[in-house]
């Protein structure tokens, strides 16, 4: 078996990466899109940027955070590393580069959802049309996936390619919960109204969790389980907790199939990170601050990807 290059384990790590992070980007940008129907989207629209932080690039592009510039940055600006069409364009170019060692089918694939997302023009961004092309975007990261579930060989690059979506999709959904923080924290006397529990109910949705969440909780409705289903349920996949603990697996087996050196540090950091979300009640994380938790949890998910990089990619 010939060994893997290290910039092809890259190319295959940030395929991965860049695929779930179009994915959640258009259910982040679907959720807010719905939440920003008030008096208060354009501070909503702005926290967008916070929450990635962007801003000191979009200001340099931008000058007003309303509705228009926001959606545009992030999903038609391909100066934005992360918007939707440079995202799927970076991953088509990593799957270029990986022609010899990626299935037919998943090529195939890539260059028809890359050719679709080219074509995207700013009316598709309008009230209205932004909710159908944020699913249809995650309709054809779906795709991508289930076909590559079903033909990528399990070498080397497949695991490379694991790591890539599980990290992603650990950072994602933090970023996705706090949404709930940064844009939708509603006045103290909304706090348990029909308006809060609605968006958090959306949120639900938009991580596509809802009915999984109801099978778990199918009485009644408590913010603080719905905190706790996102970060520790093990059995939901798109859940902090089985993010990361689907990372430890694949990088874990990867170095044993395959007697590779590299990750220690990254398993290290990882296992800090599983001490905690174990050790911690959502009572806890929701007294000293919901919105502090996720960001210590995002540096950390940082920090693991670094450490990855520094070993297998650098």
């Amino acid at each position: 078996m010939t060994a893997l290059l290290s910039r092809h384990a890259a190319c295959i790590y940030w395929m991965g990466r860049y695929i779930e992070r179009a994915e959640n980007l258009a259910r982040i940008l679907d959720v807010n899109e719905t939440y920003s129907r008030d008096s208060r989207g354009g501070q909503n629209w702005r926290s967008i940027v916070e929450l990635y932080n962007d801003k000191n690039q979009f200001d340099e592009l931008y000058e007003d955070y309303d509705d228009k510039n926001v959606l545009s940055f992030y999903v038609l600006d391909s100066r934005n590393p992360s918007s939707l069409v440079s995202a799927v364009q970076t991953a088509r170019e990593n799957a270029r580069t990986l022609r010899p060692l990626i299935s037919t089918e998943m090529w195939v694939h890539m260059n028809v959802f890359s050719n679709w997302i080219r074509g995207t023009r700013e009316e598709d961004l309008k009230e209205g049309r932004l909710s159908r092309l944020c699913m249809q975007v995650r309709q054809e990261c779906q795709a991508h996936t289930g076909i590559t579930e079903g033909t990528f060989y399990r070498d080397e690059s497949w695991y490379f390619y694991q790591l890539g979506r599980m990290i992603e999709r650990a950072d994602q959904t933090t970023r996705l919960l706090d949404v709930k923080y940064h844009m939708l924290l509603p006045s103290l006397h909304d706090v348990g109204s029909a308006l809060d529990v609605s968006q958090w109910n959306a949120l639900l949705r938009s991580a596509a969790g809802y009915h999984a969440f109801r099978r778990v909780y199918p009485t009644g409705f408590a913010v603080p389980n719905v905190v706790a289903f996102l970060l520790f349920n093990d059995s939901f996949p798109r859940s902090v907790h089985a993010s990361i603990g689907q990372f430890e697996s694949q990088l874990t087996d990867l170095r044993q199939k395959f007697q590779l050196m590299g990750g220690a540090d990254a398993l290290g950091e990882l296992y800090d990170v599983r001490t905690v979300l174990s050790e911690s009640s959502v009572d806890a994380i929701m007294t000293r601050g919901l919105h502090e938790f996720l960001d210590w949890t995002q540096q950390r998910i940082i920090s693991v990807g670094d450490k990855l990089s520094a070993d297998f990619f650098s």
